[in-house]
């Protein structure tokens, strides 16, 4: 088992580090509310990831790489959930953001607080659920990657539940460089200009996740 660990604690790196809507989601989410927001957003992800790990034990992610039916309409959901996010934040790239607002945010967070407006922590943390969940890649991937690691004679749902759990907490790990360096680079992002170009950027970059997504076969 501790073989399997390793081998498996090295290509769940690969994959943690590998761009993708989760990363954008907390990227976004830290650069618009602040730390706290970024850390919710990527602890609604791991929570994600512990659904396909409890799906994949079961079994429910082979209905999910066999049928494609099931793989279309939960990559349907997923392209149109992406895309919902792209526009959305295309859209809010057209609302200007006032001078005041923003070197206030960047006062708070150069004074060490947490920053952005008062975040409602289940929404945000909803967000990366959902982004993670809709995404039948991730289901797919661990369907054929986790039976691989877990050795015969070990009980499959707490060695699955073992092997997610690494998993996430390699991508707490990189969640919290990803937030730490926005937070860090946050004062800058916040000027109304930069923070109307980087909301336009994120609404391009997750409709062309959806797009991606959409031309793909199951």
């Amino acid at each position: 088992m501790l073989t399997s660990l390793l081998a498996f604690t090295v290509v769940a790196l690969i994959l943690t580090i590998s761009p993708g809507p989760d990363t954008v989601i907390v990227l976004r989410t830290t650069v618009s509310s602040g730390r706290r927001a970024g850390f919710l957003a990527g602890l609604g992800v791991n929570l994600g990831c512990y659904v396909w790990g409890v799906a994949t034990a079961l079994g429910l992610t082979a209905l999910l790489a066999a049928s494609d039916v099931a793989y279309t309409a939960v990559r349907i959901a997923g392209v149109a959930y992406l895309v919902w996010l792209g526009v959305r934040a295309l859209w809010n790239a057209r609302r200007a953001v006032p001078a005041e607002a923003a070197e206030a945010a960047g006062a708070v967070e150069a004074a060490g607080g947490m920053g952005g407006p008062p975040v409602r922590a289940l929404a945000i943390m909803r967000t990366g659920f959902i982004t993670n969940l809709l995404n039948p890649k991730v289901g797919v991937i661990y369907m054929t990657l986790l039976p691989q690691f877990v050795p015969a004679d070990v009980p499959v749902l707490p060695a699955t539940l073992l092997l997610v759990t690494i998993h996430n907490l390699l991508g707490a790990a990189w969640f919290a460089l990803v937030v730490l360096a926005a937070s860090l680079m946050r004062r800058g992002l916040s000027r109304p200009v930069v923070r109307r170009r980087m909301e336009q950027l994120t609404g391009l970059v997750f409709i062309g996740f959806g797009v991606r997504l959409a031309a793909e076969s199951g």
